[in-house]
């Protein structure tokens, strides 16, 4: 079986978009019709790239999954799965619900994989911008103990609590993050523009100025100068630090520890994790007791 990525219109007119499991191009423009749409182009999909690192940077450039995308996913997954459903045709179930191309692609990449043989965890390790590593795992354990649909489940309510947490911090942290963001445009709009003419009347006077004064006008020149400047050291600032915390190992050890150090900070992280290590803790339980069976 290949899959085959389809342009067709419906009984309407209307265009869809989407892929198809066939023998042939011949048996997906039947299998179509018999759909109740018509094709009007069929090509073969693309076949994925083998390393992780292709994976993500097509994930990176064309188009963003969402957490919200994968917990939808991972719950609706959960649900056909304790329906008894079996996993080849629930991914066909959730192919055609999945509005997302991107998503839609890589659960039509993961379906083939499965009518091939190869187990879900195998399938989702090509997408680990997709799918974490602790997802991954789960999903291994779940697999391993014959209880995939549960864990799915538990990792659809893990992920929707996370969304939940993230989404109060965010809204407790706008109004300041908005207010931070007015206040430095106007200190750059004073900088630049109103204290250079303010200096005009300092020069005229022709009087000695305070240090203060003149390490202002000193900076206000600066910034009228070479603003450009300080914005490219600002980007590769924050492109730096996000190497080094989350490109090498021993970067994100270093990070890990920062950020449980930390003031503060480091307490509420510590908390966060404190709250997740049950879940994961119960699942590794689980799991060991199946495998020792």
């Amino acid at each position: 079986m290949s899959v085959f990525e389809y342009v067709a219109l419906d009984s309407r007119g209307r265009e869809r978009k989407g892929f198809v499991d066939a023998p042939g191009v011949a048996a997906a423009r039947q299998a179509l019709r018999e759909g109740g749409i018509y094709p009007v182009e069929i090509r073969q999909a693309k076949e994925k790239e083998s390393s992780a690192l292709s994976s993500a940077l097509e994930i990176g450039f064309l188009q963003k999954i969402s957490a919200k995308e994968v917990s939808i996913f991972t719950r609706q997954l959960s649900t056909l799965l304790g329906a008894g459903i079996p996993l080849v045709p629930s991914f066909t179930v959730l192919l055609a619900q999945t509005k997302n191309p991107l998503l839609q692609k890589i659960l039509a990449q993961i379906r083939a994989d499965l009518n091939e043989g190869k187990s879900l965890t195998a399938s989702m390790e090509n997408y680990p911008r997709v799918f974490p590593p602790f997802y991954i795992n789960m999903v291994k354990a779940g697999e391993a103990s014959g209880t995939i649909n549960l864990v799915l489940e538990r990792l659809a309510d893990f992920s929707e609590s996370q969304q939940e947490l993230v989404s109060k911090i965010r809204s407790a942290l706008a109004y300041p993050l908005i207010m931070l963001l007015v206040g430095s445009l106007v200190i750059l709009l004073l900088m630049t523009f109103v204290v250079p003419k303010i200096t005009g009347i300092f020069a005229d006077m022709k009087q000695t100025l305070p240090m203060i004064t003149v390490i202002l006008i000193a900076i206000s020149n600066f910034l009228k100068s070479f603003w450009w400047l300080i914005l490219l050291i600002i980007f590769a600032g924050i492109a730096a630090f996000k190497y080094l915390t989350t490109g090498t190992q021993a970067g994100r050890r270093l990070w890990d520890s920062f950020r449980l150090k930390a003031p503060v900070w480091g307490s509420l992280n510590m908390k966060i994790a404190v709250a997740r290590w049950p879940f994961r803790w119960r699942q590794a339980v689980f799991s060991r007791r199946w495998s020792r069976k």
